[in-house]
């Protein structure tokens, strides 16, 4: 009797104890988790709940403590906070897989061959655009000219833009379609010519009267566009980015996929720089959704060093008396400037010569001076002055940089700036020193989307080919600690987000990756090899490799 009342006791308080145990949606355990908090703690377990994560801890305490509908045993397998891309253009990636693929071409006779596949796949087509192409990989590194796509295109419009979105050839119909001829002037590129004559090279400003001539794009076009690019991306870990420079009719779309659950990606979305844009949301104010932010302006401030637009101080070093050339009138940048620094939207100013970095970084200093947490952003920061990178604080004025943009540039970087000042050109590290935090992102589709391809840049800045053997300006790499904070914590901070994205902590969306293998532990040269088995975004299972 004495046995059979103790099993009874010791029964209720096992059902009490089971009874107790708080409901949630989600138990991931038997995980190695880098939560990415303030100690860059490691932990192996964390409870979902609604979306968001309600605690981390160790296996056995949290499996105590919750019960949930799904239980996943994680195998020990590395498990990262949903990586955050902090300057991409996943609509661009979209639309581009619908057009003419220029990427890896290795001449313009490769160009060529591949126009007239694609005339002969869509026979229909009205205007051809590519994209993609670089000279640079050219055994003849000039740029090309019309004279082809005038033979063969004669009738159909043709305009390829170059990798960087700096430059493009078009053939003469495009250029009658958009009015340019010898005596067009227009500020803020070059309309290159030879002897007088046009030779279809087109760099910056000019391009948008090529590219006001394209078909209008419908809504479903629109729509198959960010939904084509957003499965690509989510397959790759990112489960949040930034689209730097968007139109207001592919905001509301945006917003209403994601309503709609037709879009699962978070983004931060930058208004591309124009009249129309920037009335209507400093009127309406900040728009922000749990999957959507619309906060901030992107501003072209000089051109891509790969096509010598780049504004620089001095010439440069394989093009006598070339400067390249700020695609913005100085006047109307400080007045963009001034009319933003009086909302709460944020200024993000693409910058790639060190004469354009110093004039976004002066304009920011002066108007930020005696402000407090603006966060206004260098995108790129590509080529500084030595005594430029001060003005990058961490508070007002943060840099956004692109670690494969240095892998890829590495080769001819040095030719277009000389010897002593690549020093200081692609310096992640120096960035990270004065402004204490750098956000990492792609910059795709001008480079490829897969974030560990980013995270190698990083730490190694080599190639996949393990070249430089020592990494290009090795003084520069960053850390796996601070690369992994540059594509998650970092990046978020640099939206206004932190407090919501960017770890596994409680709080904050149940954004995670579970990877095959730990690119924080394994050899160097194996991190681009890393795959994502499983996406998840709001607790959500999004992906699942096969």
């Amino acid at each position: 009797m004495k046995y059979s009342f103790i099993y009874l006791v010791l029964l209720a308080f096992t059902f009490s104890a089971c009874t107790n145990k708080t409901d949630a949606d989600l138990i991931v355990t038997n995980a190695k988790v880098y939560t990415v908090d303030n100690e860059f703690s490691i932990v192996e377990s964390f409870v979902i709940s609604d979306g968001k994560i309600i605690e981390t801890g160790e296996s056995s305490n949290l499996l105590s403590k919750y019960s949930a509908d799904e239980i996943i045993d994680a195998d020990g397998k590395t498990i990262l906070p949903g990586l955050i891309d902090a300057h991409a253009h996943l609509y661009n990636l979209g639309l581009k897989l619908s057009r003419v693929d220029l990427d890896g071409t290795e001449s313009y006779a490769d160009v060529i061959v591949r126009l007239q596949e694609f005339q002969q796949k869509y026979p229909e087509t009205k205007y051809i655009i590519g994209r993609g192409w670089d000279q640079n990989d050219w055994e003849t590194k000039e740029f090309p000219t019309k004279d082809t796509l005038d033979l063969l295109f004669p009738d159909v419009p043709v305009a390829l833009t170059r990798i960087d979105g700096h430059a493009m050839i078009v053939n003469q119909s495009a250029l009658d379609i958009a009015g340019i001829d010898e005596s067009t002037e227009i500020f803020g590129g070059e309309i290159q010519k030879k002897n007088g004559k046009l030779t279809g090279i087109l760099i910056d400003n000019p391009m948008a009267s090529v590219r006001a001539t394209f078909p209008k794009i419908d809504k479903n076009a629109q729509t198959k566009a960010l939904q084509s690019a957003e499965e690509i991306a989510i397959s790759l870990g990112l489960t949040s980015l930034v689209d730097a420079g968007l139109n207001s009719d592919v905001i509301h779309l945006i917003d209403e996929l994601q309503q709609n659950g037709d879009l699962k990606m978070r983004i931060y979305a930058m208004l591309s720089n124009n009249e129309e844009n920037i009335a209507e949301f400093l009127e309406s104010g900040i728009l922000k959704t749990d999957r959507l932010n619309v906060r901030s302006v992107k501003v072209y401030a000089d051109g891509a060093l790969g096509s010598r637009g780049a504004a620089l101080k001095k010439p440069y070093s394989d093009l006598e008396n070339h400067f390249g050339s700020m695609i913005i009138d100085l006047e109307d940048f400080q007045v963009l400037a001034e009319r933003l620094h009086d909302t709460e939207f944020q200024m993000n100013t693409h910058a790639i010569g060190d004469s354009a970095n110093y004039v976004v970084l002066k304009t920011y200093d002066k108007l930020l001076k005696d402000d407090s947490n603006r966060r206004w952003r260098v995108e790129h920061a590509q080529v500084m002055d030595n005594s430029d990178f001060r003005y990058f604080d961490g508070e007002n004025i943060l840099p956004s940089v692109q670690p494969t943009h240095a892998t890829s540039d590495m080769y001819w970087a040095e030719d277009r700036l000389g010897a002593e000042r690549v020093k200081h050109a692609y310096a992640y590290k120096t960035l990270l020193k004065n402004a204490g935090i750098v956000a990492l992102g792609t910059d795709f589709p001008i480079e490829k989307v897969n974030p560990f391809l980013t995270f190698y840049a990083s730490v190694a800045r080599k190639d996949l080919n393990n070249y430089p053997k020592d990494g290009f300006n090795a003084d520069e790499k960053l850390s796996r600690n601070e690369t992994l904070k540059g594509m998650t914590i970092w990046a978020a901070y640099s939206n206004f987000e932190e407090n919501e994205k960017g770890s596994i902590e409680a709080g904050k969306f149940a954004d995670f990756v579970i990877l095959d293998q730990d690119p924080m532990e394994i050899e160097e040269a194996e991190i681009p090899e890393t795959k994502v088995l499983f996406t998840y975004i709001d607790g959500e299972k999004v992906y699942q490799s096969n």
